[in-house]
């Protein structure tokens, strides 16, 4: 516990993150919606990470955390564990370095868009348990028999660096934000953002939004203490579900002022929402960022707000499912 107390990111991390990661990655842009805005009664704007080249914001933390490596570490192997983004990310970073490829461990239901795109890279993917956190127990089982490099989704202060540098273009974007709706699964995204947003304006709001299925977020900040585990239920937000990491709840809990907790059925309804009414893509662990809006659990009147579709790795099976429900 000490040991984790005594870690910081701070926004000259972030800042050094992104001159780092800065060949690798798009400032995505942070585009008006005017239907969204009319809508809800706000100023809306969608910051696009959806636009990276692996379809998620994953590849950030990634870099940074990859470019970090010694020689030493990088010769033992990397290994990692993901829902699909993460893992994404980690192989596009990987590439561009020039590093050897690393072993990817997903769960046997990740969804089959995201096994498919990691089969472009070079990378050894295994396929273990029922879910992320089955996935990361065999990860690092596997990264320590062979002492090989375990890079973290969101337990790790590069990692966390380097989403922060999304809270950063935005903040530089348009400084008259002052509320930021963030997808939250095991935190890294979310404490990387309210640490750098924060810095720049301490008045911002940042506000996480979790599936009903895999609330643990809210259950860490409600009970004061990180749940690192956690069974979710059925979701289409699988890059969301399971625990909150220890890290983030410790460096960046304070700086979040809520986080919702939103029905899945409502996450669908923004899926379709995005693709018929924007012509935008988003899985649902990025569109759930919007269904606050769009259910009225939050007041949008007068805010400025900067929502983050964080991907759009979407199955074809699964959208059309949706554009079917939407269109009945």
């Amino acid at each position: 516990m000490s040991s984790i107390m005594s870690i910081r990111v701070t926004l000259t991390d972030i800042l050094t993150a992104r001159r780092t990661i800065r060949p690798h990655v798009r400032h995505t842009p942070l585009t008006l919606s005017p239907t969204l805005s009319r809508l809800s009664g706000g100023q809306v704007f969608f910051k696009l990470e959806c636009w990276q080249r692996t379809g998620s914001f994953k590849e950030r933390g990634a870099l940074n955390r990859l470019a970090a490596l010694t020689p030493e570490e990088q010769a033992r192997g990397i290994v990692t564990a993901s829902a699909g983004n993460h893992g994404l990310g980690v192989a596009y970073a990987g590439q561009v370095l020039g590093l050897s490829p690393a072993t990817i461990f997903v769960p046997q239901t990740a969804p089959a868009a995201k096994v498919r795109r990691l089969a472009t890279f070079d990378c050894n993917l295994r396929r273990a348990g029922a879910d992320y956190d089955a996935a990361h127990a065999a990860a690092v089982a596997f990264a320590r028999k062979r002492d090989a490099s375990y890079i973290s989704a969101y337990d790790d202060p590069l990692i966390i660096a380097g989403q922060g540098t999304i809270g950063l273009e935005i903040m530089e974007d348009r400084p008259d934000v002052d509320t930021l709706l963030v997808p939250v699964g095991g935190g890294g995204l979310i404490a990387g953002i309210a640490i750098a947003a924060k810095a720049i304006n301490p008045a911002v709001h940042i506000i996480g939004v979790q599936p009903e299925a895999s609330p643990a977020a809210y259950l860490s900040l409600r009970d004061g203490r990180p749940y690192e585990t956690y069974l979710a239920g059925p979701t289409i937000c699988d890059g969301l579900a399971g625990g909150f990491g220890r890290l983030p709840f410790h460096i960046a809990g304070k700086l979040i002022d809520e986080i919702l907790v939103v029905p899945e059925a409502d996450v669908r309804q923004a899926v379709g929402w995005l693709a018929v009414q924007e012509q935008l893509i988003i899985e649902g662990a990025g569109a759930i960022a919007i269904v606050p809006l769009l259910n009225g659990t939050l007041n949008a009147s007068n805010r400025t707000i900067a929502a983050v579709l964080t991907g759009r790795n979407l199955d074809a099976a699964l959208l059309n499912e949706i554009l079917t429900e939407w269109s009945q």
